[in-house]
């Protein structure tokens, strides 16, 4: 027997379905507030979530999203090193990477933690470069120690 739990990614509007750890499909609400489950056997609409919930058990939509209250770096972003207290701190999913601004009001986004970059000159070692440098040139990161960082330097440098 199967036991499908919905995990959200975006709370309310967007779901990864798995089967014991497993990924098996993506749940989403859409702009009529159907439900939409697609898998590997096709799209299938729900008219309300008690609708699923008839289908999948009570439980399925049990798994909240948890936000850690970790206060004992303040200097950090999703488990990388910031230069300063981010502010807007968020992550990139598409480009993996987690970013911040150094203010409240700022719109430069950095990328936390430690990167190597590509110049003319050759290859570089930075610690939260500005995201638009890391979309100009080639880059390896990000990495969550400086000896990480210092390995791959220099594997690329040789």
């Amino acid at each position: 027997m199967t036991f499908l739990k919905a995990k959200p990614v975006l709370e309310g509007k967007f779901w990864i379905v798995e089967d014991e750890g497993q990924r098996v499909g993506t749940l989403r609400k859409d702009e009529f507030s159907q439900f939409v489950l697609q898998n590997k056997d096709g799209v299938k609409i729900y008219k309300n979530k008690k609708v699923i919930t008839n289908e999948f058990g009570d439980n399925f939509f049990i798994a909240k999203i948890i936000k850690e209250a970790d206060n004992s770096n303040p200097k950090e972003v999703h488990g990388y090193a910031s230069s300063t207290v981010p502010h807007n701190a968020m992550y990139d999913i598409r480009q993996k990477l987690p970013l911040f601004t150094k203010s409240k009001d700022s719109k430069s986004l950095y990328c936390a933690g430690y990167y190597v970059i590509k110049f003319d000159k050759g290859w570089v070692k930075s610690f939260c470069p500005k995201l638009i440098t890391l979309q100009r040139y080639e880059s390896k990161g990000p990495f969550k120690t400086d000896l990480e960082m210092k390995q791959v330097l220099s594997s690329v440098n040789k």
